[in-house]
C-alpha cells in the first residue's frame, strides 16, 4: 500500500500524488455482490438541493460490505484484495467453506489465502470478528458495533483503528482515533486490526478535475459573494474582520452543533 508522485507533464500532474495499487489483486468486482448506484445530485424528492457542492462524478456500482459478520464459526478464505470507489479503505473478497461469498473491510496485514473467522473463540489476528468481552484489553480494533447485531459503524475509514481501553461487566471502554473515550455494550462485536490503506491521508488530487470525478462540485467563498447571498459578502475591498459563518448565519469554526442527547451516555471523555 504505497503512493506515487506523477511527473510534471502538465499543470495538473505537477502536484498530483496517487496510489500505486500494488496491494490490489483483482480489478473487477464480484458481480453478485454489487448493486447499481443511482445519482441523486444531493436533491430530495422535490428536486431541491439539500447538500451543496454535490453532483456529477464517475459512474459506480455499490459493493455490498458485510459489516455485521454474522457468519459464525465458518472459516473464510481471502480470495482477493480489491479497490472500492465508494470508500477510502480497501475491501477483501472472502470465500466461505459453505460456498458463500462476502466483502469485508481489509485491515493491515490481511493477505490473499489468509483464513478469517467470526466467532467468540477466534484468534486475535487481523480480520477476525469477536465480541468486545472476548477481546484482550489494549487490542486495536475496527468496524465496531454501537448496537448489538446492527453491524459495525465505528472506525471504518482508511487507517482508522480504536483501542479497547478497559472492560467491565456490561460495558467496555473504547478509545476512539480522535482521543474520545466511549463506553459500548460488551455484547457488541468488533474486527481485529487497523483498517488498511493508511496512505490515503497523503493523497494530493493535483487538479480540480479529480474532485469532479469524485462527485465534488466547486465551493465559492462567502467573501466573494454579494451581501444578498452570504453574511460575509459585499464591502469595498477585502474585509478580514468577520467571524466565519455559514450562508445561514451559523458559526462554523469551533461552534458546537452536537444535539444527539440519545447517545450522550456513551461518552466518557470528550475529544477536547
Amino acid at each position: 500500500m504505497g503512493i506515487k508522485k506523477f511527473s510534471a507533464r502538465s499543470h495538473g500532474s505537477r502536484s498530483m500524488i496517487g496510489f500505486d495499487f500494488e496491494e490490489i489483486t483483482k480489478t473487477k468486482p464480484e458481480r453478485s455482490l454489487t448493486v447499481p448506484l443511482s445519482k441523486k445530485g444531493a436533491r430530495n424528492n422535490h428536486g431541491q438541493i439539500t447538500m451543496r457542492h454535490h453532483g456529477g462524478g464517475h459512474k459506480r456500482r455499490y459493493r455490498l460490505i458485510d459489516f455485521k459478520r454474522m457468519k459464525f464459526d465458518v472459516v473464510g478464505k481471502v480470495a482477493s484484495i480489491e479497490y472500492d470507489p465508494n470508500r477510502t479503505s480497501r475491501i477483501a473478497l472472502v470465500h466461505y467453506m459453505d460456498g458463500e461469498k462476502a466483502y469485508i473491510l481489509a485491515p493491515i496485514g490481511l493477505k490473499v489465502d489468509d483464513k478469517i473467522l467470526s466467532s467468540d473463540t477466534a484468534d486475535i489476528k487481523p480480520g477476525n470478528s469477536l465480541p468486545l468481552w472476548a477481546i484482550p484489553v489494549g487490542t486495536t480494533i475496527h468496524n465496531v458495533e454501537f448496537r448489538p447485531g446492527k453491524g459495525g459503524q465505528i472506525c471504518r475509514g482508511a487507517g482508522a483503528g480504536a483501542v479497547l481501553a478497559g472492560k467491565g461487566e456490561q460495558y467496555c471502554q473504547i478509545r476512539m482515533p480522535s482521543g474520545e473515550m466511549k463506553q459500548i455494550l460488551s455484547k457488541c462485536r468488533a474486527s481485529i486490526g487497523q483498517v488498511g490503506n493508511t496512505d490515503n491521508e497523503n493523497i494530493s488530487l493535483g487538479k480540480a478535475g479529480r474532485s469532479r470525478w469524485r462527485g465534488i462540485r466547486p465551493g465559492v467563498r462567502g467573501m466573494a459573494m454579494n451581501p444578498v447571498d452570504h453574511p460575509l459578502g459585499g464591502g469595498e475591498g477585502v474585509g478580514k474582520g468577520h467571524h466565519p459563518v455559514t450562508p445561514w448565519g451559523q458559526p462554523c469554526k469551533g461552534y458546537k452543533t452536537r444535539k444527539n442527547k440519545r447517545t450522550n451516555y456513551s461518552i466518557i471523555k470528550r475529544r477536547k
